[in-house]
């Protein structure tokens, strides 16, 4: 394995551009060497974190510095062994595999767990980064396991894995566009394995999406409910949106991602097209703060009094430096530097003071529910993280 220079990518893109104004701007260089310290400090607090089964760490109410904690079950389980094996390569240090090899094994369960659509957010985020760093016969096992798991959910029908069981008396099948990250687990385990068939029902699924789930301007839809009896739509709608016709920020960078990814396994210009289109649409788009750090939805109408999330940052940045490595267009690159130098602050960055595995703050759950309402939330820090990555190996090439 190879190990990203810990400095280089650690003290982040601000510091490459301090470097290059450090001569006329001192005050500069010194902000910057701050937070860049900002960051390591919270880095190492994922070492401090006890290991326990049943506080996998989520989210934090900020307020009261209570730690949202969750067992394997909840669909965000898987990210923070992920997180510590990040960690590992950016750094090279052994302390984070170290705690990484002790959380992993909880996710282990999920892999047979066909209550749930996000087997692959739970399975791959922890023993997808672990099969990164070691090429463990066991960590494939729970990949391909948890794959037939999750094709458990197919309806060749509708063309498309089922999403949530609850609510039966609102919708039928319903799918979300979060789903399309799930397809990465069903990608793998057909390379793993041999079998064709996840990497069949991985694309059934994206094409189904690519058919239904995206508007005229290539915003996207959170919600797609079906007819199981005929694959017809029934409704176009969100749960985690302002409404119906909103643009739920994160579900947008949950379409680039998805895309992007799907086109690395399969090559098809479909889904480049579309995620060159959505993230346009994104980018451009007249109710992004300067910052580039979006508003939980881009159609609130209590903007700018609305909160932020830098979970979606962070997931569109981390989709577009994979994007620019397919077309080499720099407008994906500099939009992805553009929302990484942005959270490499203060702005951002959680305060040395708080006690608790956490990078950043101001990222929004579920703003319908009232639920993780700008606070730090741990797949923001995830995808922080890969982004992170992502953008060396741009660099290495």
């Amino acid at each position: 394995m190879k190990n990203v220079n810990f400095i280089s990518l650690i003290l982040g893109f601000a510091s490459l551009v301090t470097a290059c104004k450090s001569r006329i701007n001192p005050e500069a260089a010194k902000a910057s060497a701050a937070t860049e310290k900002l960051l390591e400090t919270r880095y190492k607090m994922l070492l401090d974190y006890p290991v326990d089964s049943m506080s996998m760490p989520r989210s934090m109410n900020i307020k009261t510095n209570e730690i949202r904690k969750v067992p394997s079950k909840d669909w965000t389980s898987g990210f923070f062994a992920g997180n510590l094996w990040q960690l590992y390569r950016l750094t090279g240090d052994s302390k984070y595999k170290e705690q990484a090899e002790k959380w992993t094994p909880f996710s282990k369960r999920e892999s047979v767990n066909s209550n749930s659509h996000d087997v692959g957010f739970k399975v791959f985020c922890s023993f997808g980064e672990a099969l990164k760093v070691e090429n463990k016969k066991e960590y494939e096992a729970v990949i391909v396991k948890g794959a037939e798991t999750l094709c458990k959910r197919f309806d060749p029908k509708v063309g498309s894995i089922r999403s949530w069981d609850f609510n039966k008396e609102i919708w039928d099948y319903p799918v979300i566009i979060d789903n399309m990250m799930n397809l990465e687990l069903l990608f793998e385990a057909s390379k793993i394995s041999g079998n064709p068939k996840y990497r069949n029902i991985a694309i059934q699924h994206a094409n189904t999406t690519l058919k239904n789930q995206f508007r005229d301007d290539d915003s996207c839809y959170h919600v797609i409910d079906y007819d199981p009896k005929t694959g017809n739509v029934r409704k176009k709608t969100t749960l985690q949106g302002y409404n119906d016709d909103s643009v739920w920020a994160r579900g947008q960078a949950w379409a680039v991602y998805g895309f992007t990814m799907a086109y690395r396994y399969t090559k098809d210009e479909a889904y480049k097209k579309q995620a060159e289109a959505t993230a346009l649409f994104f980018m451009v788009n007249k109710n992004l703060p300067e910052d580039g750090i979006p508003y939980w939805d881009l159609k609130d109408p209590s903007i700018p009094n609305s909160a932020r999330d830098v979970s979606a940052a962070m997931v569109m940045a981390s989709a577009l430096y994979e994007l620019y490595g397919y077309t080499k267009k720099e407008n994906y690159l500099a939009f992805a530097d553009k929302l990484m130098t942005s959270v490499q602050s203060k702005n951002y960055i959680l305060d040395p003071k708080i006690k608790a595995p956490f990078l950043f703050d101001h990222s929004t759950g579920n703003w319908p529910k009232h639920d993780e309402i700008d606070e730090p939330i741990i797949y923001a820090d995830y995808y922080f993280l890969e982004a992170l990555l992502r953008k060396s190996n741009i660099g290495a090439k």
